[in-house]
């Protein structure tokens, strides 16, 4: 099942889509991922022909991260951290979180204020939403815990990251930065070993690899992270990006105000954002 989210006649509503159609349910998302019922299906309507919002809105806490979970993202940036981070890949994930004010739709624009960062970066990434609580929870279970998977981008200010002694919060937390959707498709539609993540701004593809590639799996992340700390239904986990960012590259490439970008995993859908000026002051 593919869950999105639009507002319909000023009324926030679920709809399960098919092909290219979305048929509306009686209730919202962040219900149904807590437990909730699906509702009753009503009018389906062309998926053309309506915007979706993110899937979810009503956020537990921050959003939960994943860093240097791709080996080709931790060896292109070395030498690049300025002091910072570790010399070598991790043995264990490398978890930070970002503020829920950072979310905007598959379709909305991505904010931009050259006079609070000149350094903005994209990072396709796969997220993960869970559906039902757990401390501790043991690997083999993890899974079990999903309620499903969504195409996300950690747009970044590396600047900022830099200027606050190296940690990810403030680099990361900017409002209205970072895209998620275009809908919740739960486990049983999907092969999570192989899903092909990708970035493309302005038409050019500067990101492009696959799951199979990251460190850490999807549930070695939820049993690390769960270790002593309980995951709530509803809690959004973003599960690192591949090589390509801008930052790592020689030319470095950085946002600017009119760049598109396109965001993809195979199974998943995509997410296509226009950076646009905007005061954040």
């Amino acid at each position: 099942m593919k869950l999105a989210s639009l507002t319909v006649d000023g009324v926030r509503r679920a709809g399960v889509v098919d092909g290219q159609s979305i048929a509306l349910l009686s209730t919202t998302v962040d219900d149904i991922v807590r437990g909730g019922s699906t509702g009753v299906r009503g009018e389906v309507l062309p998926l053309s022909e309506v915007r979706l919002e993110s899937p979810l809105h009503r956020f537990n806490r921050d959003i939960l991260c994943t860093g240097w979970n791709y080996l080709d993202h931790f060896l292109e940036s070395t030498g690049k951290r300025e002091g910072q981070g570790p010399a070598e890949m991790p043995l264990r994930p490398t978890f930070f979180t970002k503020g829920p004010d950072t979310v905007v739709g598959p379709s909305d624009d991505i904010a931009y204020d050259p006079e609070i960062s000149s350094k903005w970066d994209y990072e396709a990434e796969i997220a993960m939403v869970i559906g039902r609580d757990g401390r501790s929870i043991p690997e083999e279970k993890a899974l079990d815990h999903v309620f499903g998977f969504l195409v996300a981008n950690d747009v970044s200010q590396r600047d900022l990251q830099r200027a606050h002694g190296g940690q990810w919060l403030k680099g990361k937390s900017l409002d209205a930065t970072m895209p998620l959707g275009p809908w919740i498709t739960t486990p049983d539609e999907l092969d999570v070993t192989d899903l092909q993540v990708q970035c493309e701004v302005n038409g050019v593809l500067l990101q492009n690899a696959s799951s199979a590639q990251m460190a850490f799996s999807f549930a070695r992340i939820i049993a690390e992270l769960s270790h002593g700390m309980t995951l709530r239904a509803g809690d959004v986990i973003l599960t690192g990006t591949p090589s390509g960012i801008g930052s790592a590259r020689d030319p470095q490439i950085f946002l600017r105000d009119g760049d598109v970008v396109v965001t993809r995993v195979s199974g998943l859908g995509e997410l296509r954002n226009t950076v646009t000026l905007t005061d954040l002051s």
